[in-house]
């Protein structure tokens, strides 16, 4: 009796042990807050994930930038100590530069525009660019259409911001956009930036509507302008590596799964930007809304042709003509 009593329990743990072994845990990181339109991506995927294979694979989500700044993400997705990430454009193109082409200013006409190019054989020509360099790219979601904050004055045409010191994401292209008009650039990764304006070491920023919100910049600034200036994409990105091991069954998981948390995050982009201009006003900002495009461009003139020599002007036409 008693070895067979040994025996069951014997068993029993085996069967727990493989029960335990057999769930695979992948971690995931965003820079902002959880609730917000990259947490509703990220979370989204992981509730699809662990639905979709019965609790085989979970997901645990990690927000506001305790794994790091993007460019740490991306680092650790690369090098497989993390499986997954989801990262705005801000550090990509230094890791897969043919992505910068996307953060030209004023390149989409909306975020229709912009969704559908993503979508459609452009949007999936770059997301093959990734692979070769350590990275599954599992979808295109969104930032958003990225507007000005500063602490010194309402901005209400390009003079305006000559002279602000002005974070921007870790990117080159943005770097080069806004020294063409005027800005003094300071490049600074997501969880810095907070404590940059409220101790005054910046005058500013820019970022969507979603963002601006999610991280209460409203709390340490002062002025919007709805610039609109650049359409700002993210992506879920996997190691390439884990994503290879999957069963061909479960990468289709995770494809769906990024599908349905694109659809999720774009939803939120949308209902962020619909109440964020009363919101924010409400909150205490002043908010300059009609702004002169074109008077954007035409200072950017330079630097647009300087983009023009870079990514070929039929590049860019391609997108900005894309129905």
């Amino acid at each position: 009796m008693k070895l067979s009593k040994l025996m069951l329990g014997l068993s029993l743990a085996v069967g727990l042990m493989t029960t335990a072994t057999a769930q695979i845990v992948m971690r995931n990181a965003i820079s902002v807050a959880q609730n917000s339109h990259a947490g509703e991506a990220v979370d989204t995927l992981a509730r699809e994930v662990e639905k979709r294979t019965n609790g085989r694979i979970v997901i645990k989500n990690f927000y506001s930038g305790s794994l790091g700044g993007e460019r740490e993400v991306m680092e650790a997705v690369q090098l497989g100590t993390q499986e997954l990430g989801h990262n705005s454009t801000g550090p990509v193109p230094n890791f897969v530069p043919e992505t910068a082409i996307l953060d030209v200013p004023f390149l989409f006409r909306d975020k229709a525009h912009a969704r559908a190019v993503l979508d459609g054989p452009i949007g999936q020509e770059l997301l093959a660019k990734f692979e070769s360099k350590g990275f599954k790219a599992l979808a295109w979601t969104e930032n958003g259409v990225r507007h000005m904050t500063n602490n010194k004055r309402s901005v209400n045409g390009p003079d305006d911001l000559k002279g602000l010191k002005m974070r921007t994401m870790e990117n080159p292209v943005h770097v080069a956009a806004y020294k063409g008009l005027g800005i003094v650039t300071t490049p600074m990764a997501f969880p810095e930036v907070f404590t940059a304006l409220q101790t005054g070491t910046i005058d500013g920023q820019e970022n969507p509507l979603s963002v601006i919100m999610a991280a209460n910049f409203d709390q340490v600034q002062k002025h919007i302008t709805l610039t609109g200036h650049v359409y700002s994409p993210s992506v879920f990105l996997m190691n390439k590596a884990v994503f290879d091991k999957l069963s061909k069954a479960d990468q289709q998981i995770f494809l769906d799964a990024a599908k349905e948390g694109a659809k999720a995050n774009r939803a939120r982009v949308d209902k962020d930007d619909a109440g964020g201009v009363a919101e924010l006003r409400k909150r205490g900002m002043t908010v300059v809304e009609n702004v002169d495009k074109a008077k954007f461009i035409a200072t950017m003139g330079p630097v647009n042709a300087e983009f023009e020599k870079r990514f070929g002007k039929a590049n860019l036409d391609r997108i900005r003509n894309y129905k």
